[in-house]
């Protein structure tokens, strides 16, 4: 269903409120780049400190300006199944394509609540739902057990997995199926979850590099992995530089680089990068050919 690079798009602020217009100008450029679907309201894009209001109208943004050009995966995520349930039906009516979820956070359910949590959304929406395993921010880990349930769910028909364990890109194959959708949260190890069988990468150095990023799934799918291995290469030392700070400080000085309209203002309790992390980012810049 998704493929290729995909954005996990930062969030433009100005003056402390979203920033409309260089929102949709961000978004023409990712679809001019090559980027083959686009989610808001990720972690990227800050949506932790969005008000449930804000949220929504920039899932409705971005919906409106792809136009249909490329997919919507909405984030919808939250601790409290109730708000995600909310946000799946805003992302519904706007037009989004599915809703990417993390377990809920915080709360630290159990696997069964996990399952619980899911079923809910399935059964009070029929959006699609791309699962989204990241244990390092919400402490909670969906296990490939719990995953082969999930993936049994009507409307479940993916995966964001950023464990980084690579591993588990066989065992859900096994146990979910070789068609659910497997796509890396992790740009640094894109290449070697494509040749595992992932189809793709929801990328934070996307936001930055998205021309590069396009044309290194594009090698991928040609099975071209001497090229994909070169583009890898060169956009190694910017995967590890946009995580050398709090993200997304490093992403949105890195955008402020490359494309000098687009604002580094960000919310607290998220702060600019630091001085050695501009440093890194600078230099990873220049690797990439990018500035």
């Amino acid at each position: 269903m998704f493929s290729g690079s995909i954005p996990a798009l930062a969030t433009p602020f100005c003056d402390g409120a979203f920033s409309e217009g260089h929102f949709r100008d961000f978004i023409d450029w990712q679809i001019e780049s090559g980027s083959s679907a686009l989610v808001p309201c990720g972690t990227t894009g800050e949506a932790a400190t969005m008000t449930i209001e804000e949220h929504n109208h920039v899932v409705k943004i971005c919906v409106e300006q792809a136009a249909g050009r490329v997919p919507v995966i909405a984030g919808c995520g939250s601790n409290d199944t109730k708000v995600a349930l909310d946000h799946m039906r805003h992302a519904k009516d706007a037009g989004a394509t599915a809703a990417l979820l993390v377990p809920p956070y915080y709360n630290r359910p159990s696997q069964q609540g996990v399952i619980a949590h899911f079923e809910a959304l399935v059964n009070g929406c029929d959006l699609p739902i791309v699962l989204y395993n990241v244990p390092s921010r919400t402490v909670t880990d969906i296990s490939c057990a719990t995953m082969a349930q999930l993936a049994k769910l009507p409307t479940v028909v993916g995966l964001k997995d950023a464990t980084g364990e690579l591993q588990r890109v066989s065992d859900h194959r096994q146990n979910c199926g070789a068609n659910f959708c497997q796509l890396s949260g992790n740009d640094d190890v894109a290449l070697a979850h494509r040749a595992m069988g992932g189809a793709g990468c929801v990328s934070v150095t996307a936001n930055v590099a998205p021309a590069l990023c396009a044309a290194f799934q594009k090698a991928l799918d040609a099975g071209d992995y001497a090229s994909a291995l070169e583009y890898q290469d060169k956009l190694f030392a910017l995967h590890t530089a946009l995580f050398s700070d709090a993200s997304p400080g490093p992403v949105k000085y890195a955008l402020s680089r490359v494309r000098t309209d687009f604002p580094q203002e960000l919310r607290l309790p998220m702060t600019p990068s630091s001085a050695q992390s501009r440093a890194l980012v600078d230099a990873a810049l220049e690797i990439a050919g990018l500035v």
